[in-house]
């Protein structure tokens, strides 16, 4: 497993570099193929035990972040979100602009007007990094740099925590997968970038590998919080790999959506469906890409996806693991093709 060091790296969308060339350096031995596209997803070829179908397994390497737009003249800086980042979970964290470290700040709540507690606005924000002016803080940082969250992944019990889980525990599950034999098929392991800004990597992918059938590994929200009505939960920390049937713009392919159930149920896994159709992943662009490929979606449930810190199940991980290990290198997806 490779969560831990995935999760430490540095990787907001369009600044994927860092973790691909981790992802390069320890799965270049496991490649029948590798190459970088245009636009910097990491592409690797797995040849099968058979050829005359080929699989595309993706997942993201991107996290949510911020970045510089504004350096203020007492030295902070202002930031704006890059991917879905709600300002209210980013208030008194530690982040990073390169070499520099800094606090993200905002006005003390007995100095905060009625309502602003509820509602603060990424322009109200400031990073506190110790400049003592604008000039000592343009020497070390410039608009346009990337805001990196600094949380270190933890081990405790039965979870795992850390920052960008989203989508690092599917890049960890593909490297699993791509470091643990030979699979029934060609199989293509994509590695996309900026699918927090408008899934972009995925949309260049399937004209160059031209799959058969494509599944994407994910991490999605768990409602299980104390906060949130049951009846509101898209998944539940604990229940295993959450399948998707439809989301945002996408109805999955029932033939798709139905083995990767069957593979499941046959296995004994334990498994969920993602209950909530908001937000799109990956499979989306898949699907409405060239020919359309049939796509479909297996995810690892996590508590506070978009946020510093994330929670995950360690049995969710190695459930949502053994399941695709079935799919893939057992050749289970088989049951998807279109004929």
């Amino acid at each position: 497993m490779y969560l831990k060091e995935l999760s430490e790296l540095s990787g907001i969308s369009g600044d994927e570099g860092e973790v691909r060339d981790f992802i390069k350096s320890h799965m270049a031995s496991y490649a029948d193929e590798m190459w970088v596209d245009n636009v910097g997803n990491l592409l690797i070829l797995k040849k099968g035990r058979e050829s005359d179908k080929k699989v595309l397994i993706a997942a993201h390497m991107d996290e949510v972040g911020m970045m510089v737009v504004r350096i203020n003249e007492d030295g902070t800086l202002g930031v704006a979100p890059v991917g879905g980042l709600d300002v209210r979970v980013c208030l008194g964290k530690r982040v990073r602009i390169g070499d520099v470290h800094g606090v993200i700040g905002y006005k003390p709540i007995h100095l905060q007007k009625k309502m602003e507690d509820k509602f603060p606005a990424w322009r109200d924000v400031k990073v506190f990094c110790g400049f003592k002016n604008k000039d000592e803080a343009a020497e070390n940082v410039k608009l346009g740099d990337y805001v990196y969250f600094t949380t270190t992944f933890e081990e405790k019990g039965e979870y795992f925590s850390g920052k960008a889980f989203d989508d690092r525990g599917g890049c960890s599950i593909l490297m699993d997968l791509l470091s643990s034999g030979e699979p029934a098929y060609d199989t293509i392991f994509a590695f996309l970038v900026q699918e927090e800004t408008g899934l972009r990597g995925s949309s260049v992918v399937v004209e160059q590998v031209k799959p058969d059938v494509a599944i994407v590994v994910e991490t999605t929200t768990a409602g299980d919080v104390p906060e949130l009505e049951e009846y509101r939960w898209a998944t539940h920390l604990g229940d295993g790999p959450a399948v998707t049937f439809a989301h945002r713009g996408y109805v999955v392919d029932p033939r798709v959506f139905q083995t990767i159930v069957e593979t499941a149920e046959e296995a004994g896994i334990r498994y969920q469906y993602k209950r909530r159709t908001a937000g799109g992943t990956d499979a989306f662009r898949f699907a409405r890409s060239a020919y359309g490929v049939p796509a479909g979606v297996v995810s690892i449930p996590c508590r506070y996806i978009h946020s510093p810190v994330s929670l995950m199940r360690k049995d969710d991980y190695h459930e949502t693991l053994k399941l695709m290990q079935l799919l893939v290198m057992e050749g289970e997806v088989k049951k998807a093709w279109r004929n």
